[in-house]
């Protein structure tokens, strides 16, 4: 009797910890916020159904966690939270949809708010004009790792595009892409802790600047893809801070991206018309620039190329950067191996690798055109020809045939009523906010 008392003693004081644990301040207080998520969610949902041209929706400070995509179909939208470190839109517990929120619509804009933990893409506006991100943050906050979604923000075949003043960490692919776009600015964004930091792919017309791309696998990307409905080209890639993109690749096997030696700082392949300057690149272990054709970039195919693809970087222009460290330790055993063959144990690559490939029906008299060559004005830039398309038989530093200037290409201007006039270069506090981690 003594023994069932006993248990029936223990038994009572268990249930009694139940019932306090159920009733504790803590318990109700996650059950509030649930009860708010819900709402919140359900509340959000009915407003982007029921959207009409010229709405804005307002959302509220407060972290809420949503288990399903959002979509947004109507034009003339606008989205607004109270900052991006105010107002956040958790998906942790997602269990429907593959992105954050979707958006298929023209004259978009969102500001002021996290999208975080997304299964796959955070922010995707598809076939868009006259979109406007502003002061948005996408982030995994597990950090790197292969199991996040591929894209933090990630406008696609849009037109007249300005994104600014946002901030994107953890992407599996790119914290920032623009793709098979037109007329594009992307200034004064904070990328780190991505694959690609920014990546502007298939896009005719981009003004990349007053960015910084920091601790990524490759810190800024400019890319051309086959087996796209656009080829790309007229970038221009300026004022931006790209330093110590070191971190290792994580992206999913079998991507482009995945590809991307760790200790790139800016990267260009197979994109033409494309100039550098006036950055700050730093430490970037593989090489500060990379300049390569899609037959060595990783991912080539012949058999999935479509017949008019041009694989070759022509018109590349890199001039008045600032280059400190870099090419200490390369990513890839094929460049460790350059590395230690040319420049020995203690030596570096130089700032601007180069694999050497050019289109052998283009040229004229056994020279590349004057306006498809890469041209250095650089000050004591060094170069590294690998002379990929001869299996690096004679690879070169000889900067000679690089030394030329190239026509400059115009500024790019956005027909947004709600852009604001700014200084190319010009920096925010996202851009500031790098330098004290520098």
């Amino acid at each position: 009797m003594k023994t069932a008392a006993k248990m029936l003693g223990v038994a009572g004081v268990a249930l009694v910890a139940l019932l306090a644990a159920a009733c504790s301040p803590d318990k109700k207080e996650s059950q509030a916020e649930a009860a708010a998520s819900a709402d919140f969610q359900k509340q959000l949902l009915k407003q982007l159904i029921s959207a009409q041209p010229g709405d804005v929706i307002e959302l509220p400070a407060g972290k809420f966690q949503l288990n399903r995509s959002l979509s947004l179909n109507v034009d003339d939208v606008t989205i607004r939270g109270a900052g991006m470190d105010k107002t956040i839109l958790s998906f942790e517990g997602q269990i429907q949809g593959a992105e954050g929120l979707l958006v298929n619509a023209s004259n978009f804009t969102i500001e002021d708010l996290a999208i975080e933990d997304t299964i796959g893409d955070a922010l995707k506006v598809n076939e868009g004009e006259n979109i406007i991100i502003r002061n948005i943050r996408t982030e995994w906050t597990n950090g790197p790792a292969t199991k996040n979604g591929a894209y933090g923000i990630y406008p696609v075949q849009t037109t007249n595009v300005l994104v600014e003043g946002s901030v994107a960490i953890g992407a599996s692919d790119a914290g920032i892409y623009v793709g098979q776009s037109r007329n594009v600015i992307v200034r004064n964004n904070r990328a780190e802790f991505n694959v690609a930091g920014i990546e502007i792919e298939n896009t005719i017309g981009a003004d990349v600047y007053g960015n910084v791309a920091t601790n990524n696998t490759g810190g800024i990307l400019v890319f051309n893809m086959p087996n796209l409905p656009q080829p790309g080209h007229s970038t221009r890639v300026y004022n931006n801070r790209i330093f110590k993109n070191n971190t290792d690749n994580f992206g999913h096997e079998g991507t482009p991206v995945a590809a991307v030696p760790a200790g790139s700082g800016v990267v260009i392949n197979s994109n033409d018309n494309v100039e550098i300057f006036s950055n700050e690149i730093a430490d970037n272990d593989t090489a500060n620039v990379i300049v390569s054709s899609y037959f060595t970039s990783g991912f080539y195919s012949d058999k999935s190329t479509q017949k008019d693809f041009d694989p070759y970087p022509e018109g590349i222009y890199i001039y008045d950067n600032q280059f400190t460290g870099g090419g200490s330790s390369p990513d890839h055993l094929e460049l460790k191996a350059l590395k230690l063959a040319k420049f020995g144990l203690g030596g570096s690559l130089p700032d601007i690798l180069w694999d050497g490939v050019v289109d052998g029906d283009k040229m004229v008299d056994g020279q590349v055109p004057d306006a498809l060559k890469l041209c250095i004005d650089n000050g004591d830039a060094g170069i590294l020809n690998a002379d990929a398309a001869n299996d690096f038989k004679n690879i070169s530093t000889d900067i000679t045939p690089h030394k030329c200037s190239l026509e400059k290409l115009p500024q790019i201007v956005l027909d947004l009523d709600q852009q604001e006039d700014q200084p190319a270069g010009d920096e925010n506090e996202v851009a500031q906010a790098g330098a004290a981690d520098a």
